[in-house]
């Protein structure tokens, strides 16, 4: 056929549309030289006219409970949709058709829709952004159509989009940040102009959306170029309009709500803000990515985090690592109990059908209507489930985890939708983003958290072919709190407040909201650096007077610890957090020990890697329940138990000490000061003569440390007076004396402890116990952390850095028993690690070697 013949006939044709569909399609097919759907599938497997396929919404088709069908289909090419011709304004009702189709379609990469005078090809590739390409009838003899056609059928992936949706994300959150940094740097305070761009940015969607008209936003921004003060007032009145609803110009705007429009003024802009916005509005907003949306803009709105742009981000597919364990993987266990007793009613409803079409029921048969019934009750119940789950994470951020949480809640929701078609009942969505709770000290993320969450929501209902809520469109999510998740506070009245501040007084452990759900990423933060990164005195002894957990646990320890009181108040409740993988030894490990006794592990990641304020580190991820899960993985592969160390099989954490260990190996010395010299000086003070005629090898040692045993040796030395409190009795090594006076005493004598400030001459931690234990005599050492394990006989005179585990033994028998297979295998399993395993372990004396048999 060809194309001006192809125009000719199809120009005049006004036949319904299923009267003119199939023979279309067939017209294409032969004009393009590919094959029909009889010509390349006879069975009709792969390529077919009129696939059945189960609608998720009634709105989509004529009769309720109808299956729905795709007028044609091509397995993993496209899934096509006709209208008939010049009877619709737009093709989005047949679109939208397609959108509720596609899963039960196999999700093929394009969804076309026609009405033969004219034809859309919209893009389906997961990851990428929509694309849609028109062609009219009238332009099929134009250059390049004929070709782009073709492709439907040969090549598919020729469509897929060069942008991906993280791509357009990251785009967008840079020109944000760019506008927030100038506004800034013009004097507005940080949380308004946070506020501020929050509410354009989901106007910029909005109307990407057409939740506003189409481009209203960015018509506002060109119509006031050059005229930042009436560009104020637009937005304002936009603002405004959005709040409570009515018209804005000649646009009737829908009512919004939601708490972000409130009635704080719009920030007057100069020239170079708005043409960066306006820049911004002309990107792709409707295909913007939740799931690292609020870390983008979190980074460009915070101050404080501007330094993390352009670094990496936490994926989807990382957030799903916890998701799916702890929140779909019990619900899909529900759904496939109700969905088999629906299987079953359904059977049943087809028989008692029969009987009454042949009207042999017999008395006492149940009615196909009461299947019917029964069917409906079941997914309602099933659905109000869906709908009454609650999740909570209560170290939110800017609400990841709780958009990918009910993102997952919506398709389960969706699949329960489109099942009930079989039920011949209606159904819509109703997981809504109010059954989302967080808890977030930082109040950029906790307010950025709620936008995000409505942009998800807006954004799948959209995609998914369903109807954004009216009246309002936005509700608050007043159960995303900006306030401490690990401590209450109130001020100086009694009066409760959400953040330490000087002179508040603690109330005790915060409270959580009751949930069926907790997860989320708590902060990473070692006890030895609380106060680097600003935890205050007064709130680090209030932590540690209202935690029983050691006082050497990493800050998200204190996590863990409420929600372990909470599962065991709550045995149903489910819990998957992240943690430092140093929780697995040592003191961090209290709090699983604790949580293994009482709430069996169902889940774990001993090691892997995350992304932490931009930079890739290790973790270890962990869900627990009161209720013991019959289904128990272990870095993804099925055991029967999740120890508290993370292992499976053989609890090594119940090994006690054992006496014939003790006192055997120790850490070693820790200098904390200038005292190492190298080789130079210190030979210049070996030689150098005392008034009290004692050599100063004495005093001064050769000095190794974990680096000299890995590597070559650095020949440092070391200044050591010992355990010598009298200064005194060592001033009479002049020349050592005076370098410790010179450069050491400075840097002691504000110390904040007492011992180090007062004793300047003596390291830190010289470990007396070490000491005593040597007593002068050879040792054995192996560095604390590295990948391959090994041992090595030191001399009396080294003095062992705190990098360093000293044992006091050095004769064969025992330096062989520590490079035994056995004792590596133990030690590594008993030890912890510090990044990636390929970085090494930790041998930690206390759980390595004083437990071993």
């Amino acid at each position: 056929m060809e194309v001006a013949a192809f125009i000719s006939k199809w120009s005049k044709v006004q036949l319904s549309e299923r009267a003119a569909s199939q023979e279309h399609f067939l017209d294409l097919c032969r004009l393009l030289g590919v094959k029909t759907p009889a010509e390349l599938d006879p069975l009709g497997d792969t390529f077919t006219f009129e696939k059945g396929a189960k609608v998720s919404a009634p709105a989509s088709h004529g009769s309720k409970g109808d299956r729905g069908w795709a007028d044609v289909w091509y397995k993993a090419r496209f899934a096509w949709e006709y209208k008939r011709k010049d009877k619709h304004k737009t093709l989005d009702e047949a679109y939208r058709q397609l959108q509720q189709y596609r899963e039960d379609l196999e999700n093929p990469p394009l969804l076309i829709v026609s009405d033969i005078t004219r034809t859309e090809i919209h893009t389906n590739f997961t990851g990428y952004k929509p694309e849609v390409h028109e062609i009219r009838l009238e332009d099929f003899d134009k250059p390049g159509v004929i070709p782009l056609l073709r492709q439907i059928f040969t090549e598919p992936e020729a469509f897929k989009p060069k942008e991906t949706v993280a791509q357009i994300t990251e785009k967008v959150a840079g020109k944000i940040g760019d506008i927030a940094k100038q506004l800034r740097d013009r004097g507005h305070a940080p949380h308004a102009v946070a506020h501020f761009l929050m509410k354009c940015m989901f106007c910029l969607f909005a109307e990407d959306v057409e939740l506003l008209p189409k481009k209203l936003f960015q018509t506002v921004l060109e119509k006031s170029k050059g005229d930042t003060a009436r560009l104020q007032k637009q937005m304002d009145a936009l603002f405004a309009a959005m709040r409570t609803g009515g018209d804005f110009g000649t646009d009737e705007i829908a009512y919004f709500n939601g708490g972000l429009f409130d009635e704080s003024p719009a920030l007057e802009l100069t020239d170079k803000e708005a043409a960066i916005l306006l820049d911004a509005a002309k990107q792709e907003w409707a295909a913007v990515e939740p799931s690292i949306f609020g870390t983008l803009f979190e980074r460009s709105l915070d101050p404080d985090k501007r330094a993390q742009i352009g670094a990496h981000y936490t994926s989807r597919d990382d957030i799903m690592l916890v998701v799916e364990p702890v929140i779909l993987r019990p619900l899909r266990r529900e759904w496939a109990a109700v969905r088999a007793e629906c299987d079953a009613l359904i059977e049943q409803r087809a028989e008692a059908a029969r009987k009454e079409a042949r009207k042999t029921t017999a008395k006492g048969d149940t009615k196909s209507t009461t299947y019917t019934r029964n069917i409906e009750k079941k997914l309602f119940e099933f659905q109000d489930r869906l709908a009454s789950v609650r999740v909570l994470d209560p170290a939110c951020g800017s609400g990841n985890f709780l958009y990918v949480a009910i993102q997952q809640l919506l398709f389960l929701e969706k699949e329960v939708i489109t099942y009930s078609a079989d039920a011949g009942t209606a159904m819509a969505p109703r997981v809504r983003p109010t059954q989302l709770l967080g808890i977030e000290i930082n109040p950029y993320a906790a307010e950025l958290a709620q936008v995000v969450i409505w942009i998800g929501y807006l954004q799948w209902m959209r995609d998914n072919g369903f109807n954004a809520p009216r009246n309002p469109i936005l509700e608050p999510i007043t159960t995303i709190e900006n306030r401490d998740a690990i401590l209450a506070w109130e001020d100086e009245q009694g009066r409760p407040i959400p953040v330490w501040r000087e002179g508040a007084k603690c109330r005790g452990q915060a409270k959580w909201p009751e949930a069926d759900f907790i997860v989320g990423n708590p902060p990473f933060l070692g006890s030895k650096i609380f106060r680097k990164f600003g935890i205050h005195d007064a709130y680090i002894h209030e932590m540690y007077t209202n935690f029983t957990i050691p006082n050497t646990s990493d800050l998200c320890c204190y996590w863990f610890s409420i929600a372990h009181d909470q599962a065991i108040a709550k045995p149903a409740l489910r819990t998957g957090l992240l943690s430092t993988q140093a929780i697995r030894g040592q003191f961090n490990r209290e709090v699983l020990d604790r949580i293994a006794s009482s709430t069996p592990m169902f889940f774990a990641w001993s090691d892997r890697e995350w992304v932490l304020d931009g930079a890739a580190v290790q973790v270890s991820m962990i869900g627990f329940s009161g209720i013991r899960d019959h289904q128990i993985t272990l870095d993804g592969i099925t055991v029967d138990s999740i120890n508290a160390n993370l292992t499976s099989g053989a609890d090594l954490t119940t090994a006690v000490t054992l006496e014939s260990n003790k006192n055997l190996t120790f850490m070693g010395n820790t200098k904390g000061g200038s005292f190492d010299l190298e080789w130079t000086t210190a030979r210049s003070m070996l030689v150098a003569p005392n008034p009290n005629g004692k050599s100063n090898a004495e005093v001064v040692r050769p000095w190794v440390n974990g680096m000299d045993m890995t590597r070559r040796s650095r020949s440092m030395w070391l200044i050591d007076f010992g355990l010598e409190r009298d200064k005194s009795k060592i001033a009479g090594f002049e020349a050592p004396f005076a370098y410790v006076d010179e450069y050491v005493r400075p840097e002691r004598e504000d110390n904040r402890r007492q011992t180090y400030a007062e004793y300047w001459w003596l390291h830190a931690e010289p470990r007396g116990a070490m000491r005593e234990a040597l007593h002068g005599q050879p040792y054995i050492a192996t560095p604390n952390l590295t990948k391959y394990r090994f041992f090595v006989k030191m001399p009396a005179s080294f003095v062992p850095d705190h990098q360093l585990i000293v044992f006091a033994r050095s004769d064969d028998y025992f330096f062989g028993v520590l490079h035994s297979s056995i004792h590596e295998l133990w030690a590594r399993r008993q030890g912890t690690q510090l990044r990636e395993a390929e970085s090494g372990f930790r041998y930690t004396p206390t759980t390595c070697f004083e437990t071993y048999p």
